[in-house]
């Protein structure tokens, strides 16, 4: 079924079918009406490549994201899927695109191809030159998270300084005085990632401003990486009582650690940090965390996207969400007092 026999049924030209169909020029409501009928009667669907010369989009947008490497982490996963739905519920597809500079192959077709209307980037850098290479092309995009020099893009962003000192200043509330954190890898760290750099700021900051004896620590984004953080945190100063992490893939291992250690959670030390609620509610005892909306992140990208293609004019426009923190039973007062005798910090949940 094509165009020309849709004509053939209405009565009218294939051009007239045509413009009804992409709305590049205007046709009568009783000529569209009665298009209408023979295409709902037909089960008429063009294909993607007649959509996207009709009107010159795709339906398709990109997401953009680096290499596994061994494997994504939970939270990566989360970005990804939270994306891949929210496009769906706008009617657009999604084409992944596993690049991490504008010199991969991947991330060049999808540009030069136009085999997209717009992307969407994941795990961004302070300095990202995929962010610079799509602004001089005028290439429609939005980023979950931002830049060191945000001004003039679209993004949506977790405020990763104000949370890790929340969970400092929560820490610090409870009387505890030397606590440790635990970031992302060393390498991420080196390459500039935001969320690292901007979580250590935060937590560096806030010690200092309460008075903490503080020790940070790269990890990888695993359990036995986390497990082995965890030695090393209580080898280094076994006076520690309590950690502030950004490293969900590590916080099985960091649990572990703690019970290999015979230090009982909250008894003996506390744990927080910045993790999705579906990771902190996995672990025993739950986890005391900033919660990171991965869901409302996508679905926010998706919709500044969507929005910058239909008005291509627009202002850049952003979100930067700063979740409360959710207590749960990973934290308690230092010297032992339980989880239950506390007092919620202004502005948690």
């Amino acid at each position: 079924m094509n165009i020309g026999e849709i004509a053939r049924r209405a009565g009218v030209a294939r051009s007239t079918v045509s413009y009804a169909l992409s709305g590049k020029r205007p046709v009568s409501d009783e000529t569209r009406e009665k298009i209408q009928r023979v295409i709902d009667d037909l089960g008429y669907r063009p294909n993607a490549s007649a959509r996207a010369l009709a009107n010159g989009r795709t339906s398709t947008i990109g997401l953009v994201f680096p290499p596994a490497g061994n494997h994504y982490t939970g939270m990566q996963l989360d970005f990804i899927g939270s994306v891949v739905e929210a496009a769906a519920a706008r009617d657009y597809d999604v084409l992944l695109s596993p690049s991490g500079m504008d010199s991969d192959r991947s991330f060049q077709r999808l540009l030069g191809e136009r085999r997209v209307d717009g992307a969407i980037l994941m795990e961004i850098r302070l300095e990202d030159e995929r962010v610079d290479h799509l602004a001089r092309l005028d290439f429609p995009s939005v980023t979950i998270g931002r830049t060191a020099r945000p001004g003039g893009t679209w993004w949506v962003g977790l405020d990763h300084t104000a949370l890790a000192a929340a969970c400092v200043h929560h820490l610090a509330d409870l009387g505890h005085r030397r606590v440790a954190f635990v970031n992302r890898p060393e390498q991420l760290l080196r390459a500039g990632y935001e969320s690292a750099h901007r979580g250590l700021d935060g937590f560096t900051k806030a010690a200092a401003e309460r008075g903490l004896a503080v020790r940070t620590y790269c990890c990888g984004d695993d359990p036995a990486s986390g497990q082995a953080c965890l030695e090393r945190i209580l080898h280094e100063d076994p006076a520690t009582t309590a950690l502030v992490t950004l490293n969900e893939a590590a916080l099985g291992g960091l649990y572990r650690g703690l019970a290999h250690a015979g230090r009982h959670l909250p008894r003996d030390f506390s744990v927080t940090g910045v993790v999705a609620s579906r990771w902190a509610e996995t672990v025993t005892p739950q986890l005391t965390a900033a919660d990171v909306p991965a869901e409302e992140m996508g679905r926010r990208a998706v919709d500044l996207l969507i929005e910058r293609l239909d008005h291509p004019g627009g202002a850049p426009r952003h979100h930067l969400l700063t979740p409360p923190i959710s207590l749960r039973a990973s934290t308690g007062p230092a010297g032992g007092a339980s989880f239950a005798e506390t007092t919620p910090p202004a502005g948690t949940s």
